[in-house]
């Protein structure tokens, strides 16, 4: 049961060209948006689309394919584990981001 816990597995679309940052570490880091959607038919009989914005973040050799092949628009399936954190920004307020760590990548469509 332990592999269920933290589990995510998300099937979108990239809404911008991943950022790829190379640290002086020698490891790489991807950051990228995906959007889902889900739709449903209200009581009024109209087509509602509902489209929900997920910040993924992939490490390492995950992170080298993304640079190389990932661009804004293109489909993904994403699995990994979600992971809060919290930051200051240059105001000084406290913000807080939930992002999803990306252990796996299949890229989908053309």
């Amino acid at each position: 049961m332990n592999t269920l816990r933290n589990r995510v597995q998300l099937i979108g679309n990239l809404g911008n060209d991943p950022e790829v940052i190379h640290l002086d570490s020698g490891k790489v880091v991807a950051k990228f948006n995906i959007a889902t959607n889900d739709s449903y038919t209200n009581n009024k009989g109209e087509k509602i689309t509902d489209t929900q914005w997920h910040n993924v973040v992939a490490w390492g050799k995950t992170a080298e394919i993304i640079e190389k092949y990932l661009k804004k628009g293109k489909e993904v399936a994403v699995e990994g584990k979600l992971t809060s954190r919290n930051y200051e920004d240059k105001d000084g307020q406290k913000r807080y981001i939930t992002e999803v760590v990306c252990n796996e990548l299949l890229m989908l469509g053309k």
